[in-house]
């Protein structure tokens, strides 16, 4: 029997990359997965393939960013499904830049969507799961958040120190509460994140790390499916994932 067979996963910025290869391996393991990203065009591909391989999946267009949206994503997702097992706040940005050069309202991105968008999911999601007896929150950060670098950019390390602050402080509000809390800081991995650094800078800064064998999407889906397929009484609180060939 699949590991996930009854449960419900809420996956944010599924439309590529980490949190597409996300849905497809938690609805592989049985999951009904709800998919929400802004881009629709994305979501239908990814419905389609889900659907194809036998799984149940909701598209949902939501931007994490308005609260609004972020709480209606949690109730359609227990509107159609009856529950929300798992929540993956995987919806991030990485605009990496020096502080100088005026960029401030891609800081404000950087805090709205990675620290704010994931704290209006989780406030939603926190009320479903208490009520049904237990969840598990998946919180996706950096490497970044554990080691500050120059070529990381001190504003985006700080959104995900913030992820991780916040992610400890929930385990250990919510853990009467069975439910689990497991941040997952990857290295380099090859996603679409890097397309939208505007600084040369800093795409310049990335050339040697995107130089080695860096990590696919797949490989963090893969740590997700087994964070949250362990046995209830086992928290795995916080996974690192680096390539191989990653220095820092």
């Amino acid at each position: 029997m699949p590991k996930l067979d009854g449960k419900v996963a809420v996956i944010t910025g599924a439309s590529s990359g980490i949190g597409e290869a996300t849905a497809e391996a938690l609805a592989a393991e049985g999951a009904s997965v709800v998919v929400a990203a802004r881009r629709e065009d994305r979501l239908a591909d990814l419905s389609n393939r889900i659907e194809e391989g036998g799984g149940r999946v909701l598209a949902a267009s939501c931007d994490v960013t308005d609260e609004g949206q972020a709480h209606g994503l949690i109730r359609k997702a227990e509107e159609e499904f009856g529950r929300v097992d798992i929540l993956v706040n995987n919806a991030g940005v990485m605009l990496l830049s020096s502080v100088g050069k005026g960029l401030s309202d891609e800081w404000r991105r950087m805090f709205d969507v990675n620290v704010l968008g994931l704290l209006y999911t989780t406030d939603a999601a926190i009320e479903t799961m208490k009520r049904q007896g237990g969840g598990h929150l998946v919180n996706i950060s950096s490497v970044a958040g554990r080691k500050v670098t120059r070529d990381s950019s001190g504003v985006y390390a700080g959104s995900k120190f913030a992820v991780g602050a916040i992610s400890e402080g929930l385990r250990q509000e919510l853990l009467q509460d069975n439910i689990r809390v497991t941040i997952v800081e990857p290295g380099a991995v090859a996603t679409e994140l890097a397309d939208h650094i505007t600084d040369e800078d800093a795409r310049e800064s990335l050339g040697g790390l995107l130089n080695l064998e860096i990590l696919q999407a797949e490989d963090i889906a893969n740590a997700i499916v087994y964070a949250v397929t362990q046995p209830e009484r086992v928290s795995v609180n916080e996974i690192l994932i680096r390539p191989t060939q990653q220095p820092v």
